[in-house]
Formats: structure tokens, C-alpha cells, sequence
């Protein structure tokens, strides 16, 4: 299966009520229709609190309701749409979905977190601080995230949520965070579990070579950068490489990256939930890597040595990540007693387990025999036990 067979590009101006014109996989349900010239904008709603409004929006942004009020009319979902959190109170608690605009800086007092903060193009890193300061599960910038935020709201409702996406950062540069994925990874296949990797770090190394797996058939990810509505998860499964019992989706290593992926990493990572129990992703430190993979875990872990400074930069990394269930994995040192309690003080996490000392691992790493050394049994016990307090991770 190659690149052609699984992407395209929709034309510029799509004949009013046409879908998008697409391979199998990539719907029309999810942002695959634009409203075309003349043709009536639907509008929700927003007189009276009398039914349960499927989704809601607050902002006072004109231009922002309208963007939204455009990709919810793809879902056929009900809107209502309302300027403050004053106005939002009578319907937040019975709303399917809540959405609140990058201009809404505060919530109505004890209720429970937005799904997701929407903004324009141009809104700037605002909307990620907003995020996480109260609590959202997710960001959507428009109009490129409209094809995400619209699938996103078609499946909201859903009784089946789906696989567990568990991201994995290093605390500070060469903290292990790719060693601990893979190993994860491997453990969780070997429970049996229906896992995938993936290499969320354009300008890594890329994950295959530290799998030996260059040459593995599948795809990568630039052949998924234009991915935009919604992909078949059983379509992504049979076109990714496999090794180890999981697959995995990796940058490549013997090429440049590529255009930044955009909405295509929630695209994609949307897919993966639905086809697969476990997703494992190794975020990367970057901050457009942590905005294109972090905000779509579910819980992260973050690892660091077992030193004073990786854990003062592992400290002033942690109010960038998003606001999800996060806890330490520490790395050992050899003749270095771990201090588990000072580090989590120092960063202000939970420890969930401790990274064995392997020797030789840098050379593993070097020579794509991570795998192999994931087979000994003090990794194995470390894995399992990590995956054990991440249990929501694995069902």
C-alpha cells in the first residue's frame, strides 16, 4: 500500500454539498463538506435551556462561532451558543461536549472541565496556557482543526471511547524517553495487548533505527501529512510496519522530515485510539511536538536520570505539558542510590517506577537492539510494574 492509495488533497473550491473527494478511508462525516457560496449557514438554537444541548460554545468572538458553528453543522450535532460563563452555566452540566473560545478566561464556579479550547490562527500560545489552566482536554486551532474538531464531536457521544494514549517525555535531553517507549511497547505486546508506537519527534533520531526496522515495509510519517477527516483505524493498522508483536510509526531516518504535521497528528492519533488498545507515544521535548502529541494523551510519563539538574529541567518542563494524570519514571545510575521522594519533591511528580541501569544500553540503542535487550527480565519487571500504575493504560 503506498502514499497515493491513503491521502489527497481536497480542492481549493469544492462545489457546494460535493464531499471531498478521498480514498476509502478518509470520510466525509468528519469536515469532509464545506457550506459553498449561497447556501444557507445553519444556526443553532440558542433560545432557552428547555433540552440538553448536544455541544456547547462560549465565546463572544463572532468570527469564532462562526467557524464553529460550521463544523458542527457537518456533524449534524445541536449547538448552542452563548457569550460568557454566566450564560453558560444553565447548560454546561447537560451539554455533550463543552467548548470554550480562547477569549473566556474563567468557568462557571465547580463545573466540570471544557473538552476542548478553540481559537483562530493567530490566537498564539495563549490558547495552550488557557488549556491547561482550566483543566481542557484538548486545543483546536481554526480552520485548520476543523476536519479533527468536527470528528472529534461526531464521536463524543459514543459508548465505545476507545484505545488509552500513554505519551512518554524525557524529563531533559537523552533522559531515555525512547528506550522507556519501546519498552513499554514491547511489554505491553507481550501481555497481549494490541499495541502501537509512535515516533512523535520530527527531528529525532527516528524511532526505526533504534528498532532496526529501516527497512520494514509500512508507512511513515510524511506519507501521512496531508491526512485530514477520518481514517478507517483497520486501513492504518494494515498499512503500518510491525515488529516486536506492535506496530509502529515512525520518522524516518534516512530522510528529512518534512512539512509539520498540523491536524494530521490528531488525525492520525484519533485512528489509532479506535484501533488499537494501547498507543504508545514518544512525545519529544519540543514545544510543537508536545502541542501535536501531548495534548492528545490520556497520561504521561516523564523520564529522567537519577541527578539533581535533570530534575530542575524536568521541573521546568511540567507546567508546559497538558493538564493529564502525569508521574515520574526515574532512571538509574550506576552507584548512585535513587532518592525517589527527593525527586518527586523536586519536580512536583509521583514516581510510578524506576528505569533499570542496563549496561551497554547507549550501544543497544546505537546499534537498533533495544528490542533484545527488552527481553531481560529486569526490564520486563519494569515494564510491567510501570504499566501496572498506568493501569487505565492498558485494559
Amino acid at each position: 500500500m503506498n502514499r497515493h492509495e491513503l491521502t489527497s488533497v481536497p480542492p481549493e473550491r469544492p462545489t457546494a454539498g460535493v464531499p471531498f473527494p478521498g480514498p476509502p478511508w478518509q470520510g466525509t462525516g468528519a469536515g469532509g463538506r464545506r457550506a459553498g457560496p449561497g447556501e444557507p449557514r445553519w444556526l443553532p438554537d440558542t433560545q432557552g435551556a428547555g433540552g440538553a444541548a448536544e455541544t456547547l460554545l462560549v465565546t463572544a468572538s463572532e468570527p469564532l462561532r462562526l467557524e464553529v458553528e460550521r463544523i458542527v453543522a457537518v456533524t449534524g450535532r445541536q449547538l448552542t451558543c452563548v457569550a460568557g460563563v454566566e450564560e453558560a452555566a444553565a447548560y454546561w452540566a447537560v451539554a455533550g461536549a463543552v467548548l470554550v473560545g480562547g477569549d473566556i478566561t474563567e468557568l462557571p464556579y465547580r463545573r466540570r472541565a471544557p473538552a476542548v479550547v478553540v481559537g483562530l490562527s493567530g490566537d498564539g500560545d495563549g490558547l495552550w496556557r488557557l488549556a491547561a489552566a482550566v483543566g481542557a482536554e484538548r486545543v483546536a486551532v481554526l480552520p485548520e482543526g476543523g476536519p479533527w474538531l468536527a470528528e472529534y464531536l461526531s464521536r463524543s457521544g459514543s459508548e465505545e471511547p476507545g484505545g488509552h494514549v500513554l505519551g512518554i517525555v524525557g524529563g531533559c535531553g537523552g533522559a531515555g524517553a525512547t528506550t522507556t517507549a519501546v519498552w513499554l511497547a514491547q511489554e505491553a505486546a507481550r501481555q497481549g495487548v494490541r499495541v502501537l508506537l509512535v515516533d512523535g519527534d520530527p527531528w529525532g533520531g527516528g524511532l526505526e533505527l533504534a528498532l532496526a526496522a529501516e527497512e520494514e515495509p509500512g508507512l511513515r510519517w510524511p506519507d501521512l501529512t496531508d491526512a485530514s477527516g477520518s481514517i478507517d483505524p483497520a486501513t492504518l493498522h494494515s498499512a503500518l510496519p510491525v515488529i516486536g508483536g506492535f506496530s509502529f510509526l515512525s520518522w524516518p531516518g534516512n530522510r528529512q522530515p518534512g512539512p509539520a504535521l498540523g491536524p494530521a497528528a490528531a488525525v492520525v492519533l484519533d485512528a489509532a485510539r479506535r484501533g488499537y488498545e494501547l498507543v504508545v507515544v514518544d512525545t519529544g521535548r519540543g514545544r510543537e511536538a508536545l502541542r501535536a502529541f501531548g495534548w492528545e494523551c490520556d497520561r504521561l510519563l516523564v523520564v529522567l536520570p537519577a541527578q539533581l539538574r535533570a530534575a530542575v529541567a524536568a521541573a521546568r518542563l511540567v507546567p508546559e505539558l497538558p493538564p493529564v494524570e502525569t508521574s515520574l519514571v526515574v532512571r538509574n545510575r550506576p552507584g548512585v542510590a535513587v532518592d525517589e521522594q527527593l525527586l518527586a519533591e523536586c519536580v512536583g511528580l509521583p514516581v510510578a517506577g524506576v528505569l533499570p541501569e542496563i549496561r551497554g544500553i547507549a550501544a543497544a540503542t546505537e546499534l537498533g537492539r533495544l528490542l533484545e535487550t527488552g527481553n531481560r527480565r529486569s526490564v520486563q519487571r519494569f515494564a510491567a510494574a510501570a504499566l501496572d500504575a498506568a493501569s487505565a493504560a492498558v485494559p
